[in-house]
Parts: structure tokens; sequence; C-alpha cells
């Protein structure tokens, strides 16, 4: 082949404009469409994740706070005239709700003590599924933007690849320089697909481990708690 023409032939190949906010430019609507969704998408996990980070931190540092004063020695009476007196929630909350179940049913002076293990529980045990729907709370886009934001992506690559293929048609020609932009255009809808969906997806993984690590903790304690409040329920009874 004459040089010269190689030369020639080279020339829309490198004039050509690959950088990332041309391939977004150049993308047909629907594919800047699927890129633009998936970008929010992206942005919104995100603020999801920082968000969960500090709210389990926080969650944390609370249940710390809580059991050791719990199990300070302090009277069970004078803890709870102190968090009764403001909103609590984790297993502070927890923890109110039973005293306050145990207290209505002795300030009602009943003669029988019979279901009041039974009352305990359940309050502890709806306090503990107020606190998991909490923690659980927008978890959900989490997992939907991991699992779907890569089809979503894929989508994008197949309409930018049929586009590219009507181009080549119309042109009638099949040269590197006609086929590769409108070949980026179509992976650049994937690999934003990746971005939002790879760390959604890591997060709802960790976050979901530690919610369940702050359930069992709270399991936990009613379990502790409820055998404490037992034992004073058969010394009175």
């Amino acid at each position: 082949m004459n040089p010269a023409d190689v030369a020639q032939s080279a020339l829309p190949v490198a004039s050509a404009d690959v950088s990332l906010i041309a391939l977004f430019l150049q993308a047909h609507w629907i594919v800047k469409a699927v890129m633009l969704g998936l970008l929010s998408c992206s942005v919104w996990v995100w603020a999801i994740a920082i968000d969960k980070i500090f709210l389990y931190a926080r969650t944390k540092r609370a249940m710390d706070r809580f059991e050791q004063a719990f199990w300070s020695g302090e009277s069970i009476e004078d803890l709870y005239r102190a968090l009764s007196a403001k909103p609590t929630q984790s297993m502070a909350a927890c923890f109110v709700a039973a005293m306050r179940e145990w207290k209505r049913s002795f300030e009602s002076q009943a003669r029988s003590f019979a279901g009041l293990q039974m009352r305990i529980e359940k309050v502890m045990n709806v306090s503990i599924a107020r606190e998991i729907e909490r923690l659980e709370r927008r978890l959900l886009v989490l997992a939907t933007v991991g699992s779907a934001g890569p089809f979503v992506g894929l989508f994008g690559t197949v309409w930018g690849i049929m586009s590219s293929f009507q181009s080549i048609a119309a042109s009638k020609n099949t040269s590197l320089a006609v086929v590769a932009p409108g070949i980026a255009e179509a992976l650049f809808a994937t690999a934003v697909g990746l971005i939002a969906a790879i760390p959604a997806t890591i997060f709802y993984n960790k976050f979901t481990s530690e919610v369940n690590r702050q359930a069992q903790r709270l399991e936990g304690f009613a379990d502790e708690f409820s055998a404490i409040l037992s034992r004073q329920i058969d010394e009175r009874s």
C-alpha cells in the first residue's frame, strides 16, 4: 500500500475526539439519558453510604454507652428515669419500652403477674423491629442499583452499538475512524453502569452485615434483661 494512502487514512482516526466529555456529547440521546440516570444513581448511592456510615457509628457508640451504664451497678429505676425523659433509640429504647410495661403492671396494682413476662418480651421485640427497620432504611436502593445498574448500562451499550451500525450503513464506510467513536460511546454507558453498581453492591453487603451485628446485640440484651425481670417477677409473685 502507498505510504501516502496509509497516512491519509490515519488522519481521521488521529483527529477523532474520544475524550469522556466528547463521547457523552456525541452519544445518542437515549444513551445520554441512561448515563445521566446512572450518574445520578451513583451520587445517590454515595450519599446513602456516607449517611449510613455515620448512622451506624452513632448507634454503636450509643449501645456502648448504654451497656456501660446498665452494667455499672446503677439502679435500673434511676437509669429508666434518666432515659425516659428524652427520646431514645437502639438499646436504650428497648430498655425503656420494657421498663414502661413493667411499671404499668405494678402501678395498676395487679394481683397476678401472669403474662407480664410475655408482654415485656413482646414490647422489646417490637422495639427491636423498629430499630432494625430504621437501620435498614434505604438499603433497598443500594441493592437495586447494584443489581440493575450493569443491565441499564448494557442497555445503553446495545442502543449505542445499534446507532453506530446505522451510521456505518448510512455512510457505507467501515473504516476505524467511523466505527471506533460509536463503539466507544456505547461501551462508555456500560462503564458508567459499573461505576454505579460496584460501590452499591459493596456498600449493601457491608451495611447488611453491620445491621445483622447490631440486631444480634439488641436481641442479646433483650434476652438478658428479660431474664433479669423474670427473676424479679418470680420474687414478687
